[in-house]
């Protein structure tokens, strides 16, 4: 599996729905030391999920961005319910595979340092 860039673009954010994708995928960032992002296809919609590798320090403001985003989607109701903590994220329910591919990325790129992505996907009111 090739590694994302950061950050990632929506694009490459890879399906990791079923038991093996999703193992693949994760065994491979764990190997390579870096942030697991996927998303997956379920009954519910659409779930991103990311989980950030022991090394990774994510800057708390970051964090903080993430959380305010995450109970923003919910609220909103572009997501059925979602957890985020300092280790990263699980959001359920989301619509569709692109809106589900826009926020993953955007959730990657926060934790890297980048809040542009994420301040464009899950705007004031959202």
């Amino acid at each position: 599996m090739e590694l994302l860039p950061i950050p990632c673009p929506p694009e490459l954010v890879p399906d990791v729905t079923g038991e093996q994708a999703s193992a693949v995928s994760y065994a491979a960032a764990r190997a390579a030391s870096t942030t697991f992002v996927g998303i997956e296809r379920g009954a519910g919609g659409w779930t991103v999920k990311m989980d950030r590798h022991p090394v990774h320090i994510v800057d708390h403001g970051a964090a903080v961005a993430v959380g305010h985003a995450v109970r923003r989607l919910v609220a909103a109701g572009e997501a059925d319910r979602a957890a985020a903590g300092p280790d990263g994220l699980v959001v359920h329910g989301v619509a569709d595979e692109e809106r589900a591919r826009e926020l993953a990325a955007a959730f990657h790129a926060a934790l890297y340092g980048d809040l542009a992505p994420l301040a464009r996907a899950v705007r004031e009111g959202t």
